[in-house]
């Protein structure tokens, strides 16, 4: 006999889960009680805020690729979580968020934090849309089959979050149930389907008579891990690549044939290459708005006449928002394969492709002429493109990068080059502010001999400071690089490009005099027990970076940024019904796009 409580814990163990992120709460204690029993094999970490439990959930499944638990009470407590699901629902990333409810023998009554006026204990209605499923057991029988199937749909086809919503009552009534093991189960089951052969042969032949091809490598093929398979089948037929900011490092981005990020304050070359290609190879990757310069023709791509060729685990993406040549509905790593099958570079004109080649080198040539002021910039206050540069010197390729939501990532984007993939995560779906901040300490605990570095507002540091507290409290040597420029930077850029040039809002400026204001960030830090350091000149800034990750102990880097200064636009984005701008750099739209 087990109780309920023993009975989720159990199948956490067995599921080889090894941490539960967690806030208690009076719904959740009974759960607790059973985690106390086993802190042999799952390891409880206390938060100070359930959004940051879930950040720190969204980012240990996006390094490690196997999920970790969420545990939160009811009302407030679970209310707090949807923010972090709903993350990672659009960027496609697992954990399960086990939510408390009140006992059963109390729904419908109104019972202190029950959500009743719709429907009793109606908590999975409010994280339906962020969540693949949610289940609601009312008995203890019920838990091994909703556990076993939350693992299942959280795993299986795309990733994604599901919702475990456990009534109180179930954690500590007694339970006469077998708990399944998962191999029993799961055992040989698999989801890498491979796409129809004619069709991925079709493909193939396409992409070996196109004069210019191009690859889009985004998400799909991270989670796939299908690095090693882009690269051989890129650098067999010789064809560039552009990427999703969350596909960064699955070619290395020092490979020539590496051209960066698409999109609206993406890289030159990538943006040229893919708006001028013939044949365009997507693979995991939504063409949102931001990689495609707004869906409007001929900034970032030109579909048709590109004749495109979409691969997607997800058939729902394929043809969402361009017209598709070739659709294969298919895991990106299991097509791959079957490409390179098929690859010949023998059938490759090599003339056309050498041709190509050199033209996407002459874009990439005078796009590093334009940039490289700013990467050696000495100004004060230090040039973004600096900050840039100065932290990819220091970091190993290994070491992983989690820029935060706002102007700063921007920049991160449009010149960092990922060596290898799961070293720069994104929020990119949803957007949420204190993702990276939160997340950095749940990609720590999931590669703690890697050098893992948040790379954040000032604005969206402020939306999840609790986080000091949880790394000192666990001993987790985390680095927040704070981009302080006294704004919400992003938000304040549009007003100025996009508006009538009028600020409200977005400086962060005491009223009564205008002085621009901000915390001590580093006596914040040295408050709650980590060290820290404020860096104002751009030679400081790779000495303190390399300082931060020496230090063994939670640290915070104050790093004072020009907030004048803007990323320079390489294709375009629209609000309707504003207008939109054209490119700082390169060209505006081609003149035959339609």
């Amino acid at each position: 006999m087990r109780n309920g409580g023993e009975v989720i814990v159990e199948y956490l163990v067995r599921e080889r889960v090894p941490y539960v992120f967690t806030l208690c709460g009076h719904g959740n204690v009974g759960l607790l009680d059973a985690l106390y029993d086993r802190t042999d094999a799952i390891r409880t970490i206390s938060t100070r805020h359930e959004q940051t439990a879930g950040h720190m959930a969204d980012a240990y499944f996006r390094v490690a690729h196997r999920p970790v638990a969420t545990l939160t009470s009811c009302g407030p407590g679970s209310a707090n979580l949807p923010i972090a699901l709903a993350c990672a629902f659009m960027d496609s990333s697992a954990f399960l968020a086990i939510t408390a409810n009140i006992p059963t023998s109390q729904f419908n009554r109104a019972a202190f934090q029950e959500t009743y006026r719709h429907f009793q204990a109606d908590f999975p209605s409010v994280v339906q849309p962020y969540v693949k499923r949610s289940w609601q057991p009312t008995r203890c029988d019920m838990l091994p089959t909703a556990l076993r199937q939350s693992f299942a749909t959280m795993l299986s086809g795309r990733p994604g979050p599901v919702n475990l919503d456990v009534p109180f009552n179930l954690f500590k009534e007694p339970a006469d149930v077998d708990v399944p093991d998962p191999a029993d189960w799961r055992l040989g089951v698999s989801s890498r389907s491979g796409g129809d052969p004619d069709t991925v042969r079709r493909a193939v032949d396409l992409l070996t008579r196109a004069r210019r091809p191009v690859v889009f490598a985004g998400h799909g093929v991270t989670l796939s891990e299908a690095g090693d398979e882009l690269t051989a089948l890129v650098q067999r037929l010789r064809i560039p690549v552009v990427f999703a900011p969350n596909g960064f490092g699955t070619l290395d981005m020092a490979d020539p044939l590496a051209l960066g990020w698409v999109g609206r304050n993406g890289a030159f070359p990538a943006n040229e290459a893919a708006r001028t290609c013939d044949a365009l190879l997507a693979i995991g990757v939504r063409f949102d708005d931001r990689t495609s310069s707004s869906w409007i023709p001929g900034y970032s791509f030109n579909i048709p006449p590109t004749q495109l060729i979409h691969v997607d685990v997800d058939a729902s993406e394929i043809g969402r928002n361009y017209p598709v040549h070739l659709g294969i509905v298919g895991d990106a790593r299991t097509v791959l394969r079957q490409m390179l099958d098929l690859a010949e570079p023998e059938r490759v004109d090599a003339a056309a492709r050498e041709a190509w080649l050199a033209e996407v080198a002459k874009a990439r040539a005078a796009w590093e002429t334009f940039v490289a002021p700013g990467r050696e910039s000495d100004a004060e206050p230090i040039h973004p493109q600096r900050v840039i540069q100065s932290l990819r010197a220091v970091m190993p390729d290994d070491g992983i990068v989690l820029p935060d939501v706002g102007v700063h990532h921007n920049w991160m984007i449009q010149f960092w080059k990922a060596r290898r993939p799961q070293t720069l995560l994104n929020t990119w779906g949803f957007g949420a502010m204190g993702f990276a901040v939160a997340g950095v300490l749940g990609a720590k605990l999931a590669a703690p001999d890697r050098p893992c570095i948040a790379v954040c507002g000032d604005g969206g540091f402020m939306m999840r400071p609790d986080v000091l507290c949880t790394a000192v409290e666990y001993d987790i040597p985390a680095v927040w690089l704070i981009w302080n420029n006294f704004a919400y930077g992003a938000i304040r850029d549009i007003q100025h490009g996009l508006l009538a040039k009028r600020e409200i809002a977005t400086s962060f400026v005491r009223e009564r005099d205008g002085q621009l204001v901000n915390p001590d960030f580093v006596a914040l830090a040295r408050a709650c027990g980590a060290d820290g350091l404020r860096v104002e000149r751009a030679k400081d800034l790779a000495p303190a970076i390399e300082t931060a990750l020496r230090a063994g102990r939670p640290f915070v880097l104050d790093v004072h940024v020009d907030r004048d200064i803007r990323p320079p636009s390489v294709g375009t984005w629209e609000l309707p019904p504003l207008p939109y701008g054209e490119p700082v750099f390169g060209h505006r739209r081609l003149p035959d796009a339609r």
